[in-house]
């Protein structure tokens, strides 16, 4: 079921209200907490450098300043056989989050030397930096399953320490010392200039690596206080990588793009981000700041920022029925084979008015490319900006064609685009829009459903959301009774609903959008004995529709602190005062699967895999061998076939003044012994001599 063909009945489904009914349980996946990393790890009695660093006999020496810790771009990987269903899932989800902000990409395993192996250990934790040791664990355990706890932890193992470790930090934040617990105070030390790089990038309150106002607190007042108060809500968010983030890993790998993006436009440049208008139409796309008949302001900025906000408008009263208007991006150029359009549309013309989207594709058969038409969007609703979708799937070097249409009837309006982004990633199977947000934060309503919608396999679920909490919202993922119940599997197996309340940047790169994924695992109880994820029909409550039509829901299985009530009004949660949910809900049963363990292979590449080198020497290879190239500076260095010695001018003039020493002290102890034997000599043949000149005088 198309979420964009929902009849207006189950729209205003989401606001109804179950009550009087038996509901099924709602399965809360943190207990009704909000555990960061850091409380995971000390309820399971870790003692870890920093909360969740692993650290060996080496490293405790030794910076991670160095190309000796970095990895290669493409970053070997095997998820171990002891991850869950949904932690694997999530792993593969963060893997993409990297490709789009940045040029670091994953592969599964195939005999690299060195490679990270994820495992469900005890809590969640990572060494810092590529440690050359083969196999680097990194531990993804029992509720680390957060897109947010596997960026950070893959941070870590990329060459990042946590933000408050910094050697400036005391100028942003300050540390309460006698709230932290005495056994924890340790992870709060500072690392100095050789140990940390922080890449000229600022102290980031918003980073991904930064403790959370509470960590390791004996009571209940925070451990930490930043400077600037409006950032105590905001240290120790585990959303997505922020700004500073990307910025630092980007220098740190020396990153000039990022993998899977290709395109964004707010149309706040002149250039119009280089879209050019078609000969094959009869009209034109206007660069405007506002429309007759709307919208009055760009969806960027949404009218904030005086002298700025821009979109791009089609005036279908120039033109007649049936007349069309093109707009082209520039070329792209794929690498992987799909993508997803993602742009915001607004209709104040007709309701017979249609966009449509098109590719150019280019090829040696046709250099002026072919136009394909890709879909149709009607039905635009008047008077809104809407969040569309659409997914492409392009080979060839294309342009992205927007092609408004002007339908029956007569209006001065027209449609409009703005905040276009393109990337090569799989698009949401569907959006729940939630007009008048705020007006639902303030009334009692206590919980929210979605319209129902069906995953690819055919299961009818819902979303739930509870605005119950004064200080956090939960979300819930349902299976509903649907039209394909009798074909399908039951308990319900191994499909994986990502559930995100979208940051509505104009740029996807700046998004830190709100996910949670779950996964129907068909062995799971419930309370009363049943599979959990049984049939709805026969585990699930009565509920109805807004026009009375009934079905069953089954239990919601969620979080009650999917997100605090603060984050939810920061960033562009709330826009417009609508607030978009994007939902995928994806069959995962491949990854149950063992994945293969090929014999490593050592290139010549590969040789300084097994060869450490010392106190932040580099492993080169020379003639088919490893070796260390050792530091030096103005006067010290570093010698050794590991570099473990430590030499300087200071240590080379003793060595000399005392080798002189010792060489004079030598020549004049065997001169003395030569003196002493010739002399002992000449005497013992004088005293022969006068014995035999007396015989003769005898004689």
């Amino acid at each position: 079921m198309d979420s964009w063909g929902l009849s207006s009945f189950l729209f205003f489904g989401v606001l109804l209200l179950v009550s009087g009914l038996p509901t099924p349980e709602n399965f809360d996946i943190d207990g009704g907490m909000d555990r960061d990393i850091f409380d995971i790890n000390e309820e399971l009695g870790l003692d870890l450098f920093e909360g969740d660093i692993s650290l060996d006999e080496v490293q405790e020496r030794n910076s991670i300043i160095g190309e000796n810790y970095r990895w290669p771009h493409t970053i070997p990987y095997v998820l171990d056989d002891s991850l869950g269903m949904n932690a694997k899932g999530v792993i593969l989800k963060a893997f993409e989050r990297y490709r789009l902000k940045t040029c670091i990409d994953f592969k599964p395993w195939s005999g690299e030397a060195n490679y990270v192996s994820v495992y469900n250990g005890s809590g969640c934790s990572s060494s810092v930096g590529n440690q050359r040791v083969g196999m680097q664990k990194l531990s993804i355990g029992k509720n680390c399953d957060k897109i947010g706890t596997v960026q950070h932890e893959f941070l870590h193992a990329l060459g990042f320490w946590h933000e408050q470790s910094r050697s400036d930090r005391d100028d942003y934040i300050s540390i309460i010392w006698d709230r932290i617990m005495t056994n924890r105070k340790h992870n709060f030390i500072i690392r100095n200039d050789q140990e940390s790089d922080f890449l000229n990038v600022p102290y980031d309150y918003n980073s991904v690596m930064h403790y959370s106002k509470t960590a390791f607190k004996n009571g209940s007042e925070p451990t930490i206080v930043t400077r600037i108060p409006d950032f105590m809500d905001v240290i120790g968010q585990r959303m997505d990588f922020s700004d500073l983030d990307i910025l630092k890993l980007n220098r740190l790998y020396n990153c000039t793009s990022s993998l899977s993006f290709m395109d964004s436009c707010d149309f706040e440049l002149e250039n119009v981000c280089g879209m050019i208008q078609s000969s094959e139409d009869s009209a034109d796309w206007r660069r405007v700041s506002e429309a007759p008949g709307g919208p009055e302001s760009d969806y960027s900025n949404m009218g904030q920022c005086k002298g700025a906000g821009f979109f791009m408008h089609f005036n279908r009263s120039s033109v007649n029925e049936g007349a069309r208007a093109l707009l082209e991006s520039r070329i792209l150029y794929p690498k992987r084979g799909f993508q997803c359009l993602q742009f915001y549309v607004y209709n104040s013309g007709s309701e017979g008015d249609q966009l449509n989207i098109y590719v150019r594709e280019y090829s040696a058969a046709s250099v002026n490319g072919t136009l394909t038409l890709v879909e149709e969007i009607k039905d635009i609703p008047i008077g809104s900006w809407q969040l569309r979708h659409v997914t492409l799937n392009v080979t060839n070097k294309f342009r992205v064609v927007f092609g408004g249409v002007r339908g029956a009837g007569a209006s001065l309006g027209g449609l409009s685009i703005d905040d276009i982004n393109l990337s090569e990633t799989q698009c949401p199977h569907h959006t729940w829009h939630i007009r008048n947000f705020t007006q639902l934060l303030d009334s009692s309503n206590s919980s929210l459903f979605s319209p129902p919608f069906y995953s690819s396999k055919g299961y009818a679920f819902q979303v739930s959301l509870k605005l119950t909490n004064l200080t956090n919202v939960g979300i819930y993922f349902h299976l509903i009774s649907g039209a394909n119940d009798d074909q399908l599997q039951w308990p319900c197996p191994w499909q994986q609903a990502t559930m995100t309340i979208l940051d509505q940047n104009p740029d996807i790169r700046r998004c830190m959008s709100r996910e949670l994924s779950i996964t129907t695992d068909p062995f799971m109880i419930s309370g009363n004995g049943n599979y959990f994820w049984d049939r709805p029909s026969k585990v699930g409550g009565k509920a109805f529709f807004s026009n009375g039509t009934q079905f069953r829901r089954g239990g919601g299985y969620g979080s009650s602190t999917f997100m605090t009530l603060e984050q939810l009004k920061s960033r562009d949660f709330i826009k417009g005062n609508d607030v978009y949910i994007l939902l995928t809900v994806e069959d995962i049963s491949h990854l149950n699967s063992t994945q293969s363990q090929p014999v490593p292979t050592f290139s010549s590449d590969d040789l300084c895999a097994s060869f450490r080198c010392e106190n932040d020497g580099i492993c080169i290879v020379r003639e088919g061998n490893a070796e260390c190239r050792c530091p030096s500076g103005e006067d010290w260095w570093y010698m050794g076939e590991r570099c473990e010695q430590r030499g300087s001018r200071r240590d080379t003039i003793i060595i000399a003044v005392s080798s002189t020493a010792a060489m004079f002290a030598l020549m004049l102890i065997i001169t003395l012994i030569s003196v002493y034997f010739t002399r002992k000599k000449y005497h013992t043949k004088t005293s022969s001599n006068t014995a035999n000149t007396t015989l003769e005088n005898v004689s």
